[in-house]
């Protein structure tokens, strides 16, 4: 088979070196990455939901695009040329492998924001489906991507770019590749932007619950905080940051494939190569996928407490019991120092529960109650759908327990006038 030629491979043996070069660390670095997301998923039962099995496939699929694109940049660093005559199946094989990895990783993206659309905007029987069948969503990224590949080599062959093999025509990578590529970030700032309004409208009603309860529980003599407050706080903290990161996805994908695109287009229209250093800028953006999802679906506030924990662990302070055991079950006091908070799924950064149980000590001041009533708690009963509720359908009951007080709250949905409590209509 001859070897194809395309306007993004560089003739100079120099550049040709240069560009293999950069292309070699940065798929180093989406090694890194990749092996980031698989690590945290083994290590760490509490990073093992639904969704993080998800990201957990297409943290393997970028494991494997960058080697794939590791290996033919090293043979370029090393002199055996990709595009010479004796490497055309190398370059069949590094191209069919190139097509399938680069597209997979697209169905990857696509299948997390549909997940987790229909799950945080009360599709229930379109979550429930998707979550029961977790095998199809494995599969369907694989399927298509490896038809594709196939259908590729048997129609325009893969050849020599530049550090790696693909399609030579940018026509052709532009059609294929890029238009659906372009379509899928469309509609995941289309669903990510609806899940945002969703959680703006959750934030501003546990404002206005905060704002509610602002002053009916306090402690008599005491300038403490209050408990329901603390709480309800930090759910308005997580759903500010959630619906940050909705938009932050899909956001994060235009800016990546951006200049990628602009050169396809160019090359296309003008039939002229752009200049040596674009395309290696344009080459780079392709492999840092892999930095890319390790950044937004990998760095988040659960896994890297967990490692922090992990690497540098905390001995926490001995807590005294003031109350009798049978009288004071559900909470520990430390001289009102701290709130124990315990509760059935640990909810991550993007408010979606590991389904393992976890124990939070939150500071409250150094304030202690002049006369400690034992045996009297506060128990604090809410719904909650969008912070804690992806590792199964529907809502979970997450109890909030703490000393001194005697108060019981009834339980509330976050999010009146919906079938699912906690996310709205």
């Amino acid at each position: 088979m001859a070897a194809r030629t395309a306007l993004a491979a560089p003739t100079d043996a120099g550049i040709i070196r240069i560009q293999s070069l950069v292309i070699a660390v940065t798929s180093v670095l989406s090694l890194l990455g990749a092996a980031w997301i698989m690590a945290s998923f083994l290590a760490f039962p509490n990073l093992r939901s639904f969704r993080h099995y998800l990201i957990l496939g297409l943290a393997i699929s970028d494991c494997a695009m960058a080697l794939n694109f590791l290996v033919s940049s090293a043979k370029n660093v090393g002199g055996r040329w990709i595009g010479a005559p004796e490497q055309a199946g190398f370059c069949s094989f590094n191209g069919f492998m190139t097509q399938v990895f680069v597209i997979q990783t697209d169905y990857w993206v696509l299948i997390i924001a549909v997940c987790t659309y229909f799950i945080l905007a009360d599709h229930k029987r379109s979550s429930a489906w998707v979550q029961e069948h977790p095998v199809i969503l494995w599969a369907l990224p694989w399927l298509l991507s490896t038809v594709w590949a196939a259908v590729g080599l048997g129609t325009a062959g893969y050849g020599d770019i530049g550090a790696w093999c693909w399609f030579t025509s940018d026509q052709v990578r532009l059609l294929v590749n890029f238009v659906p590529r372009w379509a899928i970030i469309v509609a995941m700032f289309v669903m990510y932007a609806r899940l945002y309004f969703v959680l703006f409208r959750a934030h501003r009603y546990m404002v206005s619950l905060d704002a509610e309860q602002s002053g009916s529980l306090s402690w008599s003599g005491s300038r403490q905080p209050n408990t329901s407050q603390v709480s309800s706080r930090q759910h308005t903290h997580r759903l500010k940051r959630l619906a940050r990161r909705m938009l932050l996805y899909p956001l994060a994908y235009a800016i990546v494939w951006s200049l990628p695109t602009i050169i396809r287009i160019y090359q296309t229209i003008s039939g002229q190569a752009a200049p040596w250093q674009a395309q290696t800028l344009d080459k780079a953006c392709v492999v840092l996928q892999g930095v890319v999802d390790a950044t937004i679906y990998g760095a988040t506030e659960s896994s890297l407490s967990s490692w922090r924990n992990l690497l540098f662990p905390r001995r926490l302070p001995a807590v005294s019991r003031s109350a009798p055991a049978d009288a004071h079950s559900g909470s520990e006091m430390d001289g009102g120092k701290s709130l124990r908070r315990r509760c059935r799924g640990g909810a991550d950064e993007d408010g979606l529960v590991s389904g393992t149980e976890s124990t939070d000590q939150l500071e409250l001041g150094a304030v202690t109650p002049k006369e400690p009533r034992a045996g009297i708690e506060i128990r604090k009963t809410v719904e909650v759908t969008v912070l804690s509720g992806y590792s199964g359908m529907g809502s979970r009951r997450q109890q909030e327990e703490v000393g001194h007080g005697g108060i019981r709250w009834p339980s509330k949905s976050y999010f009146p006038g919906s079938s699912n409590p906690g996310l709205g209509k």
